[in-house]
């Protein structure tokens, strides 16, 4: 956990009122029926859960290095009666070898702007990525911490840790053979960019 600065794991009432429709979310960002997706630090779940959904019969790999929350991810899914996540522990960077097949989508949400090393990021993520694989980056836009109040608190990352759409571009552009395909604007807070080879 050293090589990521975590801002804090928010519970799924505060997940809500930012995504009050993850699954709608996911869709705007490509994601579909027979995809094979990653979740990179997908915590306990609040996005891996519809994606399975929306993404079955095929798998998602809900990846993240805390134990504890892929055992609530578990447990949640078994409640809900989703059978094609697959938690596993490990670090994105080798991604590829964490995972027993190449991927579709792999989406990363609210966390770019905590890796520190991230050419080495990007191109462990790429390296999991189908030939025609999509890389998605959702994160915070770069507006100061407290014009991104969630009832009535600011949140978010610290201000200094934020990127914009352009400094996310750069990063993944910049480390791999992937391109920026598209930019979806996510109100209120946040951006997702979709970028493909």
């Amino acid at each position: 956990m050293d090589r990521f600065r975590n801002t804090g794991q928010p519970d799924w009432d505060w997940w809500g009122r930012v995504w009050p429709t993850p699954g709608e979310t996911l869709r705007r960002l490509g994601v579909r029926s027979g995809d094979r997706v990653a979740e990179i630090g997908c915590g306990n779940g609040y996005f891996a859960l519809p994606a399975a959904r929306i993404a079955s019969p095929a798998s998602v790999y809900a990846v993240d290095l805390d134990e504890s929350l892929l055992a609530e991810l578990e447990g949640l899914a078994a409640a809900k009666g989703i059978d094609t996540v697959v938690p596993v522990r490990g670090d994105a960077r080798d991604l590829a070898a964490l995972l027993p097949e190449p991927v579709d989508v792999a989406l990363l949400a609210n966390a770019f702007h905590g890796i520190d090393d991230r050419a080495a990021f990007v191109a462990g993520v790429a390296a999991a990525l189908a030939a025609d694989g999509r890389f998605v980056v959702v994160n915070w836009r770069d507006r100061p911490r407290e014009e991104t109040t969630i009832g009535g608190e600011p949140r978010g990352p610290p201000t200094d840790l934020r990127l914009g759409p352009q400094a996310t571009r750069r990063a993944v552009e910049d480390a791999s053979d992937l391109r920026l395909a598209r930019e979806v604007d996510l109100p209120p807070f946040h951006y997702g960019l979709v970028f493909e080879r």
